[in-house]
């Protein structure tokens, strides 16, 4: 990628309502934010997150008992796809077995596609997204329960 495509990038990404972005393409990375405090994301799986935050309520289901789970969040903002594509299976359903690095679902953002990867094995105790749901950064996906 040219710097006059980042430029480019950038300029879009300003003019839009989005508020965070993220390119990985082979060994570029590009992360654009517009929030002023923003949490580096290091991981996305985060252990024994706090519901008691309206950030953290999904409107569609009910997260009072994710406190002792592992939550796998989203990294950025965009559309979640839960399969490779259309008619395919999903990567993840409720019951589903997942090895650490395995692709539970991807985020669209910008015609932009990111793999959103377990960082923990076990089993999916619950899907908190739909598919083609638009999401926000940090937002809860899966509830993983470790073993």
């Amino acid at each position: 990628m040219d710097f006059k495509e980042i430029n480019q990038i950038i300029d879009k990404f300003n003019n839009s309502t989005l508020r965070e972005l993220e390119i990985n393409e082979g060994q570029f990375h590009l992360r654009l934010s517009k929030n002023e405090n923003m949490t580096p994301v290091v991981n996305s799986v985060e252990k024994n997150i706090n519901t008691n935050t309206s950030e953290n309520v999904s409107e569609t289901k009910d997260l009072t008992d994710v406190t002792t789970e592992n939550v796998i969040k989203s990294p950025m903002v965009g559309t979640v796809y839960l399969q490779p594509e259309p008619g395919k299976d999903k990567y993840v359903t409720k019951g589903s077995k997942v090895k650490q690095g395995d692709v539970v679902c991807i985020i669209e953002a910008m015609k932009m596609m990111t793999e959103v990867k377990s960082n923990v094995s076990g089993v999916i105790e619950d899907v908190l997204v739909e598919n083609e749901d638009l999401i926000e950064f940090d937002q809860p996906l899966f509830k993983v329960k470790e073993g």
